[in-house]
């Protein structure tokens, strides 16, 4: 069944016979002949028969002697070899470290790299997006229209109804809280003014962009990270087809082009909504709404709020993207990605909106 022999730095356990009917290991025999040797090695002295239990039984023996001396094989029959290469091969888990205590400083070194590092796969990927469009323009980029058609439906026409409701919900509540300040002075009827230029010139743009991140932002990040959990990400590059070209520029493209329609049909809702606010609840004619709306109403607020627009199709666009692409290969980090494109994108046109503010402050826009 299995015999002991040393040699120099091996101790060499020969297997024969019939390995799967009572089948057993002389631990201590190979426990006190082990002093001194480097390795255990498993040889083939006529092995005629062998199963999983055999391999069991040598799988639970000798890891108890791995931490002395490796394990080897040699002429063992194919299948064994592999499921005690497999079983004794180096775990792919990270080894965990031990719970030291890091000083203030080393703590903001950690993360001021990890910082770094984001911030530099961030430009990485936005270059990425600009070559690809640029090899849009060339005529050069590898993706399919089909693609494109899709996205713009999934971020276009399904996305008017939710986009609607929330801006003509968003108008009434700006008419409620505006109308309830202007009433002790008697200029409810200036409600219609600040309806629309808010609407118009802000308030359209983000109550859309809030939408689309939660909304078409979070489905890129997750059908993204989908692909990336079942190595299609992988098969692209192995293809040699640009994710960038193949996955992201359908997606940008779309959205940027659906983006400006859906801020205009905000801006109406918001002031639709206004209006209902007004007529049936203080009692302002139709009429004059209408006319103070009108007059309220500027191409300038117009055009800025398409603007906001554009910029938060962009942001919302790459980040859902790009947490998608850089998401792990489990259910748990498709979760993960999903709600860091939502709260980055949130984050970022916050961000942009500030940004955008101060230059057209500084333009006397």
């Amino acid at each position: 069944m299995i015999q002991v022999r040393s040699e120099k730095e091996n101790l060499v356990l020969l297997l024969n016979g019939n390995l799967s009917k009572d089948f057993s290991i002389p631990r201590d025999l190979i426990s006190s002949s082990l002093k001194g040797k480097k390795y255990i090695v498993l040889k083939n002295n006529g092995i005629s028969d062998w199963d999983q239990s055999s391999v069991i039984t040598l799988y639970s023996c000798l890891k108890y002697f791995s931490s002395v001396a490796a394990v080897k094989t040699q002429d063992l029959p194919e299948g064994m070899e592999k499921l005690l290469l497999l079983a004794f091969q180096v775990s792919l888990k990270k080894p965990e470290t031990s719970l030291q205590k890091e000083f203030f400083l080393e703590r903001v070194g950690t993360y001021g790299l990890f910082i770094a590092q984001r911030v530099k796969c961030g430009f990485i990927f936005l270059r990425q997006v600009f070559t690809a469009w640029n090899n849009q323009l060339k005529g050069e980029a590898v993706y399919r229209k089909k693609d494109f058609w899709i996205a713009l439906e999934d971020c276009g026409p399904n996305a008017i109804m939710i986009v609607s409701l929330i801006s003509f919900m968003v108008g009434l509540i700006l008419a409620f809280v505006g109308a309830l300040q202007l009433k002790t002075f008697g200029a409810q009827v200036y409600v219609a003014s600040l309806v629309t230029i808010g609407m118009i010139r802000i308030m359209g743009a983000i109550m859309t962009g809030i939408i689309m991140a939660g909304r078409t932002g979070a489905s890129y990040a997750a059908t993204i990270g989908t692909m990336q959990v079942n190595e299609e990400l992988d098969a692209l590059q192995t293809m040699g087809i640009p994710k960038s070209d193949f996955i992201v520029l359908p997606r940008i493209n779309a959205v940027l082009l659906s983006m400006p329609v859906l801020v205009l049909i905000s801006d109406f809702m918001g002031i639709f909504g206004g209006g209902c606010v007004c007529v049936f609840f203080w009692d302002i004619p139709l009429s004059e709404y209408i006319r103070y709306s009108t007059m309220a109403f500027s191409l300038e607020h117009f055009f800025v709020g398409i603007f906001h627009g554009l910029v938060f199709g962009f942001v919302i666009t790459v980040c859902g993207c790009y947490f998608g692409i850089t998401c792990g290969r489990n259910a748990d980090s498709v979760g993960k990605s999903t709600t860091d494109a939502v709260v980055y994108a949130i984050v970022w046109m916050i961000v942009m909106t500030g940004i955008i503010t101060l230059i057209c402050e500084g333009l006397g826009i």
